[in-house]
This record gives C-alpha cells, sequence and structure tokens, in this order.
C-alpha cells in the first residue's frame, strides 16, 4: 500500500459512523481488544438487581449495556449527558420500561431525594454528593471508572500532549471522595492492563470516538505518529496500549 492509499485508508476510518457506546466495529473483527478485567461489571450490578426495586443507570450511552440487565426493576431510569446519545438511549430502553433523562454526570442530577436503591455508573462522572442524595438508607452505588492513566502511551506514541487535568484520578482518591460524601466503601479494586490493536485504522477509529483523548486528533495533523504506530503493528503483529480501570462499590 503506497502512502497515499495508507492516508486515504485511515482517511475512511474517521468517517465511519459512531453511536451510544457501541466498539463493535472494531471489537466484532477483533482489531480491538481488551484484556479481561479481574472482575465482571455486569455480573456484579446483576447480583445486586435481584429484588431491587428502583435503579439508575448513570452515563448509559447508547443504553447497549443496560438493555441486556434483565429484568430490571420496576422503577429504572438512566442519564446521558452527550445529546446524540440520548435518541439512541431512548429507543433502546424505553420500549423496556426505562425512562432515558438527559443530565450529565457533574450536575445537579434531577432527582428526588433517597429514591433510588441501587445507582451503577460504568465510566460515567458523577459527584459524590449528589450520588449520596439520591440514594435510600441502605442502597448501593457501584461504579467502573477509567483512571487517569489510561491510554496516554497513545498521546506519547503521537507526540501529543499528555491530558493532566485527570492524571490524579485512582482508586485512593475516588474512595476518599465517596467516604467523604458520606458512603461506607465495602469493595475497592484497581488494574493496570492493556488494549490491544491490530491496525492503526482501529486506532483512528477509536480516537475518533473519544476526541477527549487526543484534542484535535487528525489523520494529517497526526500522520507522523500514526506511521510510527504502523511500523510497529507491522513488525510485532500488534501493539499494547496500558489501560487504567477501577471499581468501587459503596453502601449508604
Amino acid at each position: 500500500m503506497d502512502q497515499q492509499a495508507w492516508i486515504d485508508w485511515l482517511q475512511a476510518e474517521t468517517a465511519v459512523p459512531f453511536a451510544g457506546w457501541d466498539f463493535s466495529y472494531v471489537t466484532r473483527t477483533g482489531r480491538m481488544k481488551e484484556a479481561p478485567l479481574p472482575w465482571n461489571y455486569a455480573n456484579l450490578v446483576s447480583r445486586r438487581l435481584r429484588g431491587a426495586e428502583s435503579l439508575l443507570d448513570m452515563g448509559t450511552g447508547g443504553g447497549e449495556l443496560l438493555s441486556l440487565l434483565r429484568p430490571l426493576p420496576p422503577r429504572t431510569f438512566a442519564t446521558e449527558g452527550y445529546a446524540p446519545n440520548v435518541p439512541v438511549a431512548r429507543a433502546r430502553l424505553e420500549p423496556l420500561g426505562v425512562t432515558v433523562v438527559e443530565a450529565d454526570g457533574e450536575a445537579d442530577l434531577p432527582f428526588a431525594d433517597e429514591v433510588f436503591e441501587l445507582v451503577i455508573n460504568r465510566h460515567e462522572s458523577y459527584r459524590p454528593e449528589e450520588v449520596c442524595r439520591i440514594m435510600k438508607p441502605g442502597a448501593c452505588f457501584i461504579t467502573q471508572q477509567v483512571g487517569g492513566h489510561n491510554d496516554l502511551e497513545l498521546n506519547r506514541m503521537l507526540e501529543a500532549p499528555v491530558p493532566e487535568e485527570y492524571l490524579h484520578w485512582n482508586l485512593a482518591y475516588a474512595a476518599a471522595q465517596l467516604e467523604a460524601a458520606g458512603l461506607t466503601v465495602v469493595e475497592r479494586r484497581e488494574v493496570f492492563s492493556f488494549t490491544r490493536f491490530y491496525d492503526v485504522g482501529a486506532i483512528v477509529y477509536y480516537l475518533q470516538a473519544i476526541p477527549w483523548q487526543v484534542p484535535d486528533f487528525s489523520v494529517e495533523r497526526c500522520a507522523d505518529g500514526l506511521l510510527r504506530i504502523h511500523r510497529v503493528i507491522e513488525r510485532d503483529g500488534y501493539v499494547d496500549i496500558p489501560a487504567h480501570r477501577f471499581l468501587l462499590v459503596a453502601v449508604k
């Protein structure tokens, strides 16, 4: 493949539609694979769902995961702060009886005090005091978070600025916040793993979907770095990008 054809291929990857929080375009063919975590978020949630009458899923994306956690409690709500995802989530979740509310995790939540028995949050921002406020006494909060050191190797390989705003975001910091808000942390786990990419086009698609990682990313602007990554993949068959995840379970 000559250089122009290679650039054209990468440009085509930037034009592939991305909706909700669905990476199946690159995961279903194995072009991108996340290393397995030492816990299963969906299983943890499913165990807590048994007998629950009320549930809030914060940052539901397109409702992809929540739609699989059936049967859902009779009063199930989901929030989503990214406007293009809201109609996707409503189309998927409202037929299941879920009320989808457009709301950002960092803002005041549009719910009364002490209304939810279970609040779940996968990779969404949140304010600990707001989470505590909407939880009933005895309620549970389960969150899996992307740590502040996630994917930084991509920035380094592309010679792009490393985002420093969230470098402090780790298990210890988040657990202390929840405890300060009045919750009791009953489970905490953290892991540094990796995401494996088998071609640089999958990396381009991924970065288009998460624009906060490399602001102003474009194939042209990052062509030299993308070529360096491409050569690593040509040599080794893949490239591993360090990932950072942590899990917290807290009760009120």
